[in-house]
C-alpha cells in the first residue's frame, strides 16, 4: 500500500525536482567542504547556509500549496506554524547550552536567569532530548492547527473570512511571545546556540549537514504532497476547492477533508522552521509577523499555485531577489515586492511554472487537433479518389 502510494507520486516533473534537489542537497556541501577556498568552484559557508534557508522558504511555500492551491484555503498564518517549529528546535538548542552561557547556569538560560526566574517552567522540560525536541517540532503546529480547523472547517467558515482568521491567529501568537512572562526569550527570542548533537553549530560541517538535511526533507515533503494530490483523495481535494457544495452533496466529509490537509501542512511547515532556526541562528516573536505569512503567499503566486514545484522555484527566486535588492537597493525592496505581485497578478496569473504547463498544455492540444485532423484527410481523400 505504501509503495503504491509512492509510486502514484512519481510523475516525471516530480522525478526531475526530487534529482535536482538531492543532487544539490549533495554537490553544494561537497563543494564547501571538498574543494579549496580559493579555487573559483568553492562555495562559502554563508553562502550555502543562506541557500539552505532559501530551501526551508521553499518548504514553507510548498507547505502552503497543498492548502491553497489544492484545497482553496488561502491562509494568511502559515507563518505561525514555521515560528513554532523554529521554537521547539531552539528550545533544544538552547538546553545544549547548559553551563557555557553567560550567567553559568547549568540549567536555566540566560534569559531566564536575567529575568530573576527561580525554576525552569514546565513546557520547557524534555527539550533537552534531541527525539522529544524533535517530535514536539510535528506535534506543537500539528495540534493548532487541529483545534483551530477544528472549530473554523465545522463552521463552514470559508473564504476571505477564513484568511482574517488565520492572519489574526498568527499575529495574536506574536503579541503572546513578544512577552517576556511567556518564558519564551521575549523580544530577544532564543538565540546564541553553541551546538546540535554534539557538534558544533558554527562548524562547515554542521552547516553542510544542514544543508542536506534541508535538501532532503524538501525532496521527501515534495514526495509526499505528490502523492497526496495525485491519490484519489487528492481529487477530491481539487473537488473542496472548486465546488465544495457539490462534493458536500456527494456525501463527503469536507470539513475532515480540510482538516486532514491544514494538519499536514501545518506539520510540514514547522518542519521548515526546524531546519530553519540552527542555519540562522535565531528565532524570535517576529517569525510571527503577519508580513512574513503574506509573503509566503507571494511566493506561491510567483511560482504558480497548484504546482507544487512552482512554490517552491517561487520562494527561492523571491528570496534570492531580496537578498540582491536589499544590499543594492534597499530602499525599494518592499516597493520591488509589491510590484512583483501585482505584475504577476496581471500578467502570469497562474504563475511561472503554472504559465508554462498552461502553453505547454495548449501546445500538446493543438498539435493532437492537428494529427486527428490530418487522419480524417487522409481517410476522405483515397475516398474521394475512389
Amino acid at each position: 500500500m505504501i509503495t503504491g502510494f509512492i509510486f502514484r507520486a512519481l510523475d516525471g516533473k516530480i522525478v526531475v525536482a526530487i534529482g535536482m534537489l538531492l543532487a544539490a542537497g549533495i554537490l553544494v556541501p561537497a563543494l564547501n567542504l571538498l574543494v579549496p577556498p580559493d579555487s573559483a568552484f568553492h562555495i562559502p559557508t554563508y553562502a550555502m547556509s543562506l541557500m539552505g534557508k532559501y530551501l526551508c522558504y521553499a518548504l514553507l511555500a510548498l507547505a502552503l500549496d497543498l492548502v491553497w492551491g489544492y484545497c482553496g484555503i488561502l491562509s494568511l498564518g502559515h507563518g505561525a506554524f514555521f515560528a513554532l517549529g523554529g521554537y521547539a528546535m531552539g528550545m533544544y538548542l538552547m538546553r545544549q547550552i547548559g553551563s557555557r552561557g553567560v550567567y553559568g547556569n547549568p540549567v536555566l538560560p540566560d534569559f531566564m536567569v536575567f529575568l530573576n526566574w527561580n525554576e525552569l517552567p514546565w513546557f520547557w522540560y524534555g527539550f533537552d532530548m534531541f527525539p522529544f525536541a524533535m517530535l514536539m517540532v510535528l506535534v506543537v503546529p500539528g495540534l493548532l492547527a487541529f483545534l483551530f480547523g477544528w472549530f473554523a472547517f465545522r463552521s463552514r467558515v470559508n473564504g476571505v473570512y477564513l484568511s482574517i482568521i488565520t492572519q489574526a491567529m498568527t499575529y495574536a501568537l506574536m503579541l503572546a511571545f513578544f512577552r517576556n512572562d511567556m518564558g519564551f526569550g521575549g523580544n530577544n527570542g532564543l538565540t546564541d546556540y553553541k551546538d546540535i548533537l554534539g557538534f558544533s553549530v558554527q562548524a562547515d560541517g554542521t552547516r553542510a549537514v544542514l544543508f542536506a538535511l534541508s535538501a532532503l526533507m524538501l525532496s521527501l515533503c515534495l514526495l509526499i504532497a505528490s502523492a497526496i494530490v495525485r491519490s484519489k483523495f487528492g481529487k477530491v481535494l481539487v473537488g473542496v476547492r472548486d465546488a465544495e457544495s457539490r462534493v458536500r452533496f456527494l456525501g463527503f466529509r469536507v470539513e475532515n477533508i480540510k482538516l486532514f490537509t491544514f494538519v499536514v501542512s501545518a506539520m510540514m511547515a514547522g518542519i521548515a522552521g526546524a531546519l530553519f532556526v540552527p542555519q540562522v541562528g535565531i528565532i524570535n516573536p517576529g517569525e510571527f509577523a503577519p508580513a512574513n505569512s503574506i509573503e509566503v503567499v507571494v511566493w506561491t503566486a510567483v511560482g504558480g499555485r497548484g504546482t507544487l514545484i512552482g512554490p517552491i522555484i517561487g520562494a527561492i527566486l523571491v528570496n534570492a531577489g531580496k537578498s540582491f535588492f536589499t544590499g543594492a537597493f534597499p530602499e525599494f525592496w518592499l516597493y520591488a515586492l509589491g510590484g512583483l505581485f501585482i505584475a504577476v497578478t496581471l500578467f502570469l496569473p497562474k504563475g511561472i511554472v503554472g504559465t508554462i504547463q498552461h502553453g505547454w498544455n495548449g501546445r500538446k492540444a493543438m498539435k493532437a487537433a492537428a494529427e486527428r485532423e490530418k487522419g480524417r484527410d487522409d481517410t476522405v481523400l483515397p475516398q474521394a479518389a475512389e
